[in-house]
């Protein structure tokens, strides 16, 4: 629960909102800070806040973070941090957090079954059943194994090792492109992203979105991958270019797509709806209530550690 606008006597640490927390957060973490919305605080409380807690995708402007002079970090509840303004918190020597580590697991699986969607047709089958036409046509067309197949990894982070592994163990050949190789992956790296897709027949995107990476999945990248390759995004929409993609889709020059993500959420690309290649859910990859456990965990390890003087748990690279 947030308390009142202003400054209190309360001895507990003084932590700002964006926008109200979760309750059943709000509820594990009563009584351990001293919560107040951001939009809500007073000069005294602005002028004291270390601490800038952001729940949910809610953005944070360089507006937000001009209001609070002594803030020293800020605590992410999601994996990603694009709605963050991060050149401002670099520029003015902010740490910032993420929740990456929880989430990584239920992301790694959901991309695996995104995978298998795609390459099975798994949801067009399920439709042509519930629509009576296996009585009436006959079978489904059948569809491309998994097992065996080339997947190009985008990021090899928390969430693209634990793909990397899960997929190895279809007997995928796994390779990966990011910044800079792994020096303990077993993965292969591959310095361009359109030699990887040229030589994958499925890529996975589990990457951040930052200005180097925003599209960096255009129509060169999806003819690379090829008619019959597949694209699976569980990072964010805006590493595809996303009119691109429909073309590409539409026109056979991308076998498929199994997509979590949009650029412009909620919105869908309408055009995709009709597509029997493609899987779309709502950015729930990385949400189950393990997660969000988890996530809880890492919060709260991450505000202990600040206010107790030790090294975060998990700081974003800026």
């Amino acid at each position: 629960m947030e308390t009142t606008a202003s400054s209190t006597a309360d001895e507990s640490p003084l932590v700002l909102l964006v926008q109200p927390l979760f309750p059943e957060f709000a509820a594990a973490l009563a009584g351990r800070y001293r919560f107040v919305l951001a939009a809500d605080a007073d000069p005294a409380a602005a002028a004291e806040a270390r601490v800038l807690l952001v729940p949910g995708l809610a953005p944070v402007t360089a507006q937000h973070l001009a209001r609070l002079p002594a803030l020293e970090l800020v605590v992410g509840t999601s994996a990603g941090v694009d709605h963050v303004d991060l050149d401002t918190c670099r520029n003015r020597g902010l740490s910032v957090t993420n929740a990456g580590p929880a989430f990584a697991v239920d992301s790694a699986d959901y991309a695996v079954g995104l995978v298998v969607a795609v390459l099975r047709r798994v949801a067009a089958a399920d439709a042509y059943v519930r629509r009576g036409r296996w009585a009436a046509d006959g079978d489904y067309p059948l569809a491309t194994k998994v097992s065996g197949k080339r997947v190009g990894i985008v990021g090899l982070g928390n969430i693209g090792s634990r793909v990397a592994r899960r997929l190895a163990a279809f007997g995928c050949a796994v390779s990966y492109h990011s910044r800079s190789p792994k020096p303990s992956s077993p993965y292969t790296f591959v310095p361009a992203l359109l030699d990887l897709a040229a030589g994958s027949d499925v890529l996975v995107l589990s990457c951040a979105l930052t200005d180097e990476t925003k599209h960096m999945v255009n129509r060169e990248v999806m003819e690379a991958l090829g008619k019959d390759g597949v694209l699976v995004n569980v990072g964010r929409g805006g590493l595809v270019d996303e009119p691109e993609l429909v073309r590409c889709l539409r026109d056979g020059v991308l076998g498929g797509a199994g997509l979590d993500v949009y650029a412009n959420e909620p919105a869908v690309p309408p055009e995709l709806f009709g597509m029997d290649n493609v899987v779309l859910s709502d950015h729930r990859a990385v949400v189950t209530p393990e997660s969000m456990r988890g996530v809880l965990e890492v919060i709260t390890a991450n505000l202990d550690a600040f206010f107790s003087g030790r090294p975060l748990v998990s700081p974003v690279q800026l």
